[in-house]
């Protein structure tokens, strides 16, 4: 099958077409920062279990010491992203709005940036399933396209659920994103190496990448790279939002849906991200663990847009010296435009699940205030949303505070929040706030 065949195939129902405005970053090589002289390294950077602190007040640590323990399965430790003493451990500000227990590290000046502590390890293909999975929890690796899920657990599922194809996210569908097409590109081997691990972690037996078809350069890389290997295929999909998400892109690739309020190994899949496939390759081989990511860092108001390499725990704000910005109405976007938090404060970190600070000018942030109409029942959001829901409806029931109907009625746990009815309502109705404020209100009474 030709290359052009494949990119005209792989798609879900619904969706839609948003500016990519990715050409700028993904052009340019992944490039490195210097350190922030203090850096800020929340204990909860992921689903689960907040870590435990290892360290004290004035304790000195050396890049890549474990300085938090994992508190339980469903968590995962904490290495120091650089050299230095730490100043406190405190509460401070996070993306999620709230305050969050965190490590604040003073990093020693003019140090380099070589990883310093590292643990020993087996050679990756003598290790046991069960040892692989012990060993991604080591390096306190998470899912790095935003979800920051434990990746150990997913690779670890349950023995009534067993799973046979693991699909890799390649996919990066919001829009200015690019450090996961950077890393295809520059990193192809480290990607297939934990690929490679994850399926043996997980027992399973292929396993598909799955990448937008605007990304024909990566495609291309891959599939040359994959020539030796039947076990594992790199495949085009159609460019379109929200095909990143795990439900739609396993239903594009593979035609299989899973069902509703279930999870992909409930039809024998599990799914991982590129780029939290390509720092397993590249971190577990050495013993190492994760200080740093590929951030993309754009948007208009951005001097010098590209992906850089940021240590965790960086503020935003150091993150925005270096790359210069611009704008007096500026709004700042941890992730993509579609789903990611916007920040005001810019003491706030890069964690582990930050794949991009967008940075939006006056104009941007303008649109963003516009007046608020009521609905017109358009039908706009209902062709838009990929889980097939009504929006619309849902929006109405949310205005009357009927939060329960619009879970048991009309499903709205089955909603991930991609932004879709928001982006296409010609009223400028906030949908997916209006969600999220009734699913707060459900786990409350729930709880």
């Amino acid at each position: 099958m030709g290359l052009l065949q494949q990119l005209r195939r792989g798609s879900f129902r619904h969706g839609i077409h948003p500016p990519a405005n990715k050409q700028v970053t993904a052009a340019q090589p992944i490039r490195r920062l210097a350190f922030a002289e203090r850096l800020v390294i929340p204990l909860g950077q992921h689903i689960g279990r907040p870590s435990r602190a290892l360290v004290r007040k004035g304790q000195e640590v050396v890049r890549g010491q474990p300085i938090a323990a994992a508190d339980g399965f469903v968590s995962v430790p904490i290495h120091a992203p650089a050299t230095g003493r730490i100043h406190d451990i405190r509460l401070m500000p996070t993306a999620r709005g709230e305050l969050s227990e965190s490590i604040v590290l003073d990093v020693y000046k003019a140090d380099t940036q070589e990883v310093r502590w590292r643990e020993p390890v087996a050679a990756p293909n003598t290790l046991t399933p069960e040892q692989i999975v012990q060993a991604v929890q080591a390096i306190g690796m998470v899912g790095l396209g935003g979800a920051a899920f434990p990746s150990h657990v997913k690779l670890s599922p349950p023995d009534d659920k067993p799973v046979d194809t693991l699909v890799v996210n390649g996919c990066e569908c919001e829009p200015y994103l690019s450090c996961d097409h950077r890393v295809m590109l520059e990193r192809p081997r480290d990607l297939i190496r934990g690929i490679e691990l994850a399926m043996r972690a997980a027992g399973v037996e292929r396993a598909i990448i799955g990448i937008e078809d605007n990304k024909l350069d990566a495609v291309a890389v891959l599939q040359d790279a994959l020539r030796d290997n039947p076990c594992i295929r790199a495949r085009a999909v159609e460019t379109k939002y929200p095909q990143g998400s795990e439900k739609m892109l396993i239903k594009s690739l593979t035609g299989q849906e899973v069902p509703a309020g279930g999870l992909p190994a409930d039809i024998g899949i599990i799914v991982n991200n590129v780029g939290t496939l390509a720092a397993i390759g590249r971190l577990l081989p050495r013993g190492e663990g994760l200080t740093e990511r590929v951030v993309t860092v754009t948007g208009p108001g951005v001097a010098r847009p590209g992906n850089y390499i940021v240590p965790l725990g960086t503020p935003i704000g150091f993150v925005l010296q270096q790359v210069g910005h611009q704008g007096t109405h500026t709004d700042f976007v941890l992730g993509g435009p579609m789903m990611g938090p916007s920040v005001s404060d810019l003491r706030t970190p890069i964690t582990k699940g930050t794949s991009g600070l967008l940075v939006l000018n006056d104009s941007e942030v303008l649109k963003e205030t516009r007046r608020i109409w009521p609905c017109i029942k358009c039908g706009q959001c209902v062709s838009a949303c990929p889980m097939h829901l009504n929006p619309a409806q849902l929006g109405q029931l949310a205005v009357k505070r009927e939060f329960t109907r619009m879970a048991d009625e009309y499903h709205l746990n089955d909603c991930f929040e991609c932004g879709c009815c928001a982006y296409t309502c010609p009223s400028n109705i906030p949908l997916v706030q209006h969600f999220r404020v009734a699913k707060a209100y459900n786990r409350e009474h729930a709880a």
